[in-house]
């Protein structure tokens, strides 16, 4: 036990027994609880470079004891856990994460004044040179060895295990890892956030083919990813392109500016009438980009990528950056 009286395995992080000790017992909480949790969960499993889907597969299929879940999360991390990442977690998972560190007002600025002023207009921005030129070649190395494919053979195009889907369910590689480390990714975050507390999650990589016969755009489609209840608290997702991306080859595709006009929206529809089948697709923009170029986007704007119509593949890499707590509303609609 800490002087909390919260159970400390021998890991020391806090949070991780109550989190293994819900998921494995499967019992409910009040909503109020519930959200708290959700946002504890979401900055625990970044801390510990853990996808969420992952993490929860393993202890609803494994049903693992403490010391071997444990064991399993070191394991996930290349067999140890820096000791200063641990403390860094231990405090935001501690009243200090309530506060948090606001944004660095000295740090040079990634995006400009006018980047800036675009945001705020249509609710996204494009990050140029994201991450190192030569990151974008070694992830996108990585995920076709992961999908036995090749790029200058289409025929390789569309065998691999994601089945008809554009997910691909790569988490862990150091390439990867070193695109959500980049320094212009966070400086770009954290002046959308205003906070420098930021924790980045472990997500998947994206492989989205030319449609072809017997091969065609098997969605998302524009949604949202968000609770459309309200308030909608403000939060931030990211797409990073890893090849040179046109407009037409499957483009990260969005409603631009739908977040200044959502609420309005929201309350002119009637009761019987569900916003996530409301067709808003005279208003999607795709959004061009060349590798390495980074797209965030308000989470209110609807969104999906988008059929590939060009010659090549779109690959690609999702992350966002959140900080130590975030607004979260439990109620789903």
């Amino acid at each position: 036990m800490d002087t909390q009286g919260e159970a400390i395995g021998s890991l020391g992080i806090r949070h991780l027994h109550s989190f293994w000790l819900r998921k494995v017992s499967g019992a409910p909480a009040a909503a109020d609880i519930a959200g708290k949790h959700w946002v504890a969960d979401n900055t625990l499993l970044c801390g510990l470079r853990l996808g969420l889907r992952e993490t929860y597969d393993h202890l609803l299929q494994k049903a693992p004891s403490f010391a071997e879940f444990e064991a399993w999360v070191v394991a996930r991390n290349g067999g140890s856990i820096d000791a200063g990442r641990i403390a860094r977690l231990n405090d935001a998972l501690s009243d200090w994460g309530l506060i948090g560190e606001p944004a660095d007002p000295d740090a040079a600025p990634v995006l400009t004044d006018a980047d800036l002023e675009f945001w705020d207009a249509n609710g996204y921005v494009v990050v140029r040179d994201a991450v190192p030129p030569a990151n974008c070649p070694a992830a996108v190395e990585a995920i076709c060895a992961f999908l036995d494919v090749d790029v200058d053979r289409p025929e390789t195009w569309y065998g691999g295990p994601q089945g008809h889907s554009i997910w691909v369910p790569l988490l862990h590689h150091p390439a990867l890892s070193a695109n959500r480390e980049s320094p212009r990714i966070h400086r770009a975050f954290a002046q959308l956030w205003d906070r420098e507390d930021l924790w980045v999650n472990v997500d998947q990589t994206g492989f989205n083919p030319p449609e072809k016969p017997g091969w065609s755009f098997p969605g998302p489609h524009l949604h949202w990813d968000v609770s459309l209840a309200q308030p909608i608290p403000f939060g931030l997702q990211g797409i990073l392109y890893l090849v040179d991306t046109p407009a037409d080859q499957g483009a990260f595709t969005c409603v631009p500016g739908f977040h200044r006009a959502i609420e309005g929206w929201l309350a002119g529809l009637g009761e019987d009438e569900d916003p996530r089948r409301q067709d808003l697709s005279a208003g999607a923009v795709p959004i061009a980009g060349r590798a390495g170029d980074l797209v965030i986007w308000h989470h209110c704007l609807p969104h999906r990528s988008s059929p590939n119509r060009a010659k090549l593949p779109r690959i690609v890499q999702y992350l966002t950056l959140r900080p130590s707590t975030w607004g979260f509303n439990p109620e789903w609609r």
